[in-house]
C-alpha cells in the first residue's frame, strides 16, 4: 500500500470541477485508490464520495493506493493535487 498526504492550495478547495477530474484521472487505474479527510475515507473513483468530504483550502487529504500499479498511480495523483489543487 501507497500513501500520500496533501494540503489542499486552491481557495475553492475540492469542488465539482477539479473533484470530475480527480476522479477521472483515479479511474484510469486498476488498483484501489481511497481519499480520506479528519478520518472519514471515500472511493476516490466516485465522484459523490469524494464530494462528500467537503475538502476546503488548508485541509489535508490523504490518498492510499492499493493493488496493481499502486506506485504509478500514487505518482499521477499526486502531480495531479500539486498541479490542480
Amino acid at each position: 500500500m501507497t500513501e500520500i498526504k496533501y494540503v489542499i492550495k486552491d481557495e475553492m478547495g475540492i469542488h465539482a470541477r477539479p473533484a470530475g477530474e480527480l476522479v477521472k484521472a483515479c479511474a484510469g487505474f486498476p488498483c484501489k485508490i481511497m481519499i480520506s479527510k479528519d478520518g472519514k475515507a471515500m472511493d476516490a473513483k466516485r465522484i459523490m464520495g469524494v464530494m462528500s468530504l467537503g475538502v476546503k483550502c488548508g485541509q489535508e487529504i490523504v490518498m492510499t493506493f492499493d493493488g496493481e500499479n499502486e506506485a504509478e498511480a500514487a505518482s499521477t495523483i499526486a502531480a495531479f493535487l500539486e498541479e490542480k489543487l
